[in-house]
C-alpha cells in the first residue's frame, strides 16, 4: 500500500522530500489539484469541496495514509476530512510554536508569510493567540510566490524584485525567524535568506509534517517499495516523461535551498 501526498499544486512535494529522507522505502502517490490552484485566494466553501473531491480520489487508490501537504487545505478541512475517512490523516501547519520558542529570549519579530485563506483561518489565529504572549508575530501573504512555483518559475531576479517589493514597509532588521506557511515557499528559501540575512531561522512545518508520518506508521506498516512516486493531476495520471521529470527536478532546487549561502 502506498502513501498519500495532497496538496493544491506543486508545493507538497516540498513535504514528499522530507518524507522520503525519513521513509525512503515506501511508495507514493503525490496529487496535485493544479485544475484548481491556488486555494489561498478562493473562498472556503470552494476549497473544501475541492480538498473533499481530491481526497476521495486518493482512498479509492487504497492508500494506508495520508498527507495533506497545504497549509490552507488543513486548516480549513484537517478535522472533517479525519472524521470520514478511516486511515490516518497527517495535516502541516504554519511553525509558529517553534518559531516563537526561537525568539522569546531576544524577543526578536516572527514574521508568518502564507496564502490569504490561510492567515485568515482561526485555526491560524488561535494558535497564534494561544501561544503569542509577547506579540511577536507579524503576518503577510505572498501569493505571488504561490503563482511563481505553479509556473515553474524559480528566477532570482524576478523572486527577489517581488519579495523586496511585499516587505518594503517590514524593518527586516527586527526578525528572528521567518515561518514558511506555504509548501510552496519553500523553493524560495534561498530568496529569503539573502534578503534577510544569516541572523534570521528560516523554518516550516514540513520535517515535523514527516516525523509525524513517521511516528504514525508503526513497524508493521512500513514499506519495503522503492520510494516511488505516482504523480496525479486533478485526478488524472501523469504519464508524461517531461513532467514527470520537472515534478523530480523540484528535489533538486529543494537541495540547493539547504546549503549555506553566508
Amino acid at each position: 500500500m502506498k502513501i498519500g501526498f495532497f496538496d493544491s499544486g506543486i508545493g507538497g512535494m516540498s513535504v514528499l522530500y522530507e518524507a522520503i529522507k525519513v521513509l525512503p522505502y515506501e511508495d507514493y502517490i503525490f496529487y496535485a489539484d493544479t485544475l484548481n490552484v491556488p486555494y489561498g485566494e478562493k473562498s472556503k466553501i470552494e476549497v473544501r469541496e475541492y480538498i473533499f473531491n481530491a481526497v476521495e480520489f486518493m482512498a479509492s487508490q487504497n492508500i494506508k495514509a495520508l498527507v495533506i501537504a497545504c497549509n490552507t487545505a488543513t486548516s480549513i478541512a484537517i478535522e472533517d476530512l479525519r472524521k470520514n475517512f478511516d486511515f490516518p490523516i497527517i495535516g502541516i501547519e504554519p511553525a509558529v510554536k517553534p518559531a516563537i520558542k526561537n525568539c522569546e529570549d531576544e524577543r526578536k519579530r516572527v514574521l508568518v508569510v502564507a496564502t490569504n485563506l490561510t492567515l485568515k483561518e482561526e485555526k491560524f489565529h488561535n494558535l497564534v493567540k494561544e501561544i503569542d504572549h509577547h506579540e511577536l508575530v507579524d503576518c503577510l501573504a505572498l501569493p505571488g510566490l504561490v503563482e511563481f512555483a505553479e509556473n515553474f518559475d524559480f528566477s532570482e531576479g524576478k523572486v527577489t524584485k517581488y519579495l523586496m517589493n511585499e516587505l518594503s514597509s517590514f524593518d527586516l532588521k527586527e526578525y528572528g525567524t521567518i515561518v514558511l506557511g506555504c509548501t510552496h515557499f519553500p523553493f524560495f528559501k534561498n530568496s529569503f535568506e539573502k534578503l534577510f540575512g544569516v541572523h534570521v531561522d528560516i523554518i516550516s512545518g514540513s520535517i515535523g509534517t514527516a516525523k509525524q508520518l513517521k511516528k504514525i506508521l508503526d513497524h508493521n506498516q512500513l514499506g519495503k517499495g522503492s520510494g516511488s512516486i505516482t504523480f496525479y493531476n486533478s485526478g488524472h495520471k501523469i504519464e508524461d516523461q517531461e513532467m514527470i521529470s520537472k515534478y523530480k527536478k523540484l528535489f533538486e532546487i529543494l537541495d540547493e535551498n539547504q546549503k549555506e549561502y553566508f
